[in-house]
């Protein structure tokens, strides 16, 4: 099989995790018997870049005498922010012929400012997600880790990168594949692209009062409890209106959204981590039937609980 060439653009401010974490995926690949990857680097003039980090990468070849590859990656950092016009120009110039475009963090704001993302979904580093929408033919989506649209892959921050270079592995070359690099990386090849950049207890705000602190920590030990206005302000001994009104002031969401994505990122753990049937799950997680549960799943994620535990479970051990 004639080698997929992926290039990695370089330049100064980029962030370094955005592109060792990627291209050490490919290049694991590259080694893995059957691999079928030609891993290379390139920055403006040739010249050696300084990460924001302060490190300092020697690229292969100027980017200038490059042509377009198989599969294109760029990085994100600092630098993405006031773009080399060097390289939005040769993104310009070549991307549109590359098979595959990837941009980790922001790397996807030097894909808009070539035009490379109009009409396409994507995402990037949730803290970014605004610059990117300064692109009006973009449709940014600050929640998932990864994006596929099309040909072009979008992630979102830092190491989010690597669990897209692991798709994109295990679309091209298998999962036994992704798997043994992930497991040589020490990292989860699981975490799926649609899955929140944050937890539902770090995407909300931490509450500042205790006792809205403790209804926080109380929902998410108790799933299959009461979880209504009513019974979270008896525990935290407020009047419903108060509770409510309090807990959207300080964690930034409704106790009732809280208590849906808490329920939700639940029911996903256990489909992926474990074999209990969905029956189970939906009354483990306080959803009381499984067709309650699908509607959540469809309604969020546009899958079934059934699909989503075939797409995202592990592969049975042989």
């Amino acid at each position: 099989m004639r080698p997929r060439t992926v290039l990695f653009v370089l330049y100064d401010g980029v962030q370094s995790l955005d592109v060792s974490g990627p291209l050490e995926v490919f290049a694991g690949a590259a080694r893995h018997p059957g691999g079928s990857y030609e891993v290379r680097t390139a920055s403006p003039g040739g010249t050696a870049v300084r990460c924001f980090s302060g490190l300092r990468l020697a690229p292969d070849a100027d980017l200038a005498d490059e042509t377009a590859p198989h599969t294109l990656v760029v990085p994100g950092g600092e630098g993405a922010f006031q773009p080399d016009p060097r390289i939005v120009d040769w993104l310009r110039e070549h991307a549109p012929r590359a098979e595959r475009l990837v941009s980790v963090c922001t790397g996807a704001l030097l894909l808009a400012e070539a035009g490379l993302l109009d009409g396409r979904r994507a995402t990037t580093h949730w803290a970014h997600c605004d610059r990117l929408r300064k692109h009006p033919g973009v449709s940014v989506d600050p929640d998932p880790i990864f994006i596929q649209d099309g040909r072009v892959h979008t992630s979102a921050g830092v190491t989010a990168g690597i669990d897209l270079a692991l798709a994109i592995v295990e679309e091209d070359l298998g999962r036994e594949v992704a798997l043994s690099i992930a497991r040589h990386l020490v990292v989860f090849l699981r975490r799926p692209g649609n899955q929140a950049q944050f937890s539902a207890q770090l995407a909300a705000q931490t509450a500042r009062r205790e006792p809205l602190r403790e209804a926080q920590s109380w929902i998410a030990e108790h799933l299959a409890a009461d979880l209504s206005v009513e019974a979270l302000a008896a525990r935290a001994s407020l009047s419903p209106r108060h509770f409510a009104r309090a807990f959207r002031a300080e964690t930034g969401m409704t106790p009732g959204r809280f208590v849906d994505q808490v329920r939700l990122e639940a029911a996903r753990r256990l489909l992926e981590d474990t074999s209990d049937g969905v029956e189970e799950i939906s009354r483990a997680c306080g959803y009381g039937t499984p067709e309650a549960m699908r509607r959540a799943f469809v309604r969020t994620l546009d899958t079934a609980p059934a699909e989503y535990r075939r797409r995202f479970s592990p592969a049975p051990a042989h």
